[in-house]
């Protein structure tokens, strides 16, 4: 197998050739056939997570066909679509676990991150945390929807009912989310850089029916804004955008330090809450739906040994929707 493999955070990326992997018990092998290129991997390069491992592949937005099972799988068979997503494996035991909050899990391990991803040719994943896909559908197309579908999946439904749902930072999950909200009959507010007319535009041709700065306001109060961008500054500004008794959700799994702001941002009952990876049930939900909902990813795609220029190139904001590798 081949990968492209982070050996030291901060360093680009390395192009190497490893021995074939064999799954163990309760595992499957894929070879990959996509992997979409998250914001996390961003984080996980540049050192921005606690306690990274590596070396690691990473990558976590992953789909392939299985090649391999390992002993004890039930349900699965060679040949067969999945995909594979950020949350790897949770302990099963813990509290949280036991209460339906898997995503809390105290001791879990995440595909590109703890255990290696899909920056390669094949990838080992634990059998339970995959999802069937189908047959329908181009890989690339349907890799985004791993990570920033499920994020933003999970992030709309911490965001409440509210009909005026206000995006931050219109990348690969806005761009999906800004779907499903117009799908469910919501008018979608979508906050860019300052000044960056192009993505404004890309956001109203997705049913946003306003789109302008991160600085601006909107023309009406908000029922509710998710943060997808990773600036803690924008917290105060969407506290300020939506109405009494809104909620601000933070979606990303990093975000730079909340700047100080005044009490009356937060007083009339606003909310500030945050979301923490997934459930397989979120994933389940989504991905069932999504096919009915008829979600368009808009996708770039780059050679597996072109992840640094990805990577790069999601660093620096060069492209409308999501990143992909294609194997």
């Amino acid at each position: 197998m081949h990968a492209m493999i982070l050996s030291a955070i901060g360093q680009p990326l390395q192009w190497t050739e490893l021995p074939e992997r064999t799954p163990g018990p309760g595992q499957i092998r894929l070879t990959v056939a996509a992997c979409g290129v998250c914001r996390t991997d961003l984080h996980v390069v540049d050192g921005e997570l606690a306690a990274p491992q590596v070396p690691i592949i990473p990558g976590h937005e992953i789909v392939g066909r299985i090649d391999a099972i390992g002993s004890g799988v039930e349900g699965l068979r060679v040949g067969e679509r999945v995909g594979v997503p950020w949350l790897g494996h949770t302990c099963g035991i813990c509290s949280y676990c036991q209460s339906g909050q898997e995503n809390l899990c105290d001791a879990p391990l995440f595909t590109g991150y703890t255990r290696d991803g899909g920056f390669a040719t094949s990838v080992i994943a634990d059998a339970r945390y995959t999802f069937p896909l189908g047959d329908e559908g181009d890989d690339a197309a349907l890799a985004p929807l791993l990570c920033a579908g499920l994020i933003g999946w999970r992030s709309l439904g911490k965001a409440g009912e509210g009909k005026r749902l206000g995006l931050y930072g219109f990348g690969a999950s806005a761009h999906i989310v800004a779907q499903v909200a117009a799908w469910q009959g919501r008018s979608v507010y979508a906050f860019t850089r300052p000044g960056d007319l192009t993505t404004q535009a890309f956001a109203r041709t997705l049913g946003a029916v306003w789109s302008g700065g991160s600085d601006e306001m909107p023309p009406k109060p908000l029922d509710a804004a998710i943060l997808f961008a990773t600036v803690g500054d924008l917290v105060p500004l969407a506290l300020k955008a939506v109405r009494k008794g809104g909620r601000v959700v933070c979606a990303g799994i990093h975000m730079s330090d909340l700047p100080s702001f005044p009490y009356r941002l937060l007083w009339e009952e606003r909310q500030l809450v945050s979301v923490a990876n997934l459930t397989r049930q979120d994933g389940l939900d989504f991905l069932t739906l999504a096919p009915k909902i008829g979600i368009v990813t808009t996708i770039n795609r780059y050679p597996l040994a072109q992840a640094n220029a990805a990577l790069s190139d999601l660093r620096h904001g060069r492209f409308e929707g999501a990143a992909v590798l294609t194997v």
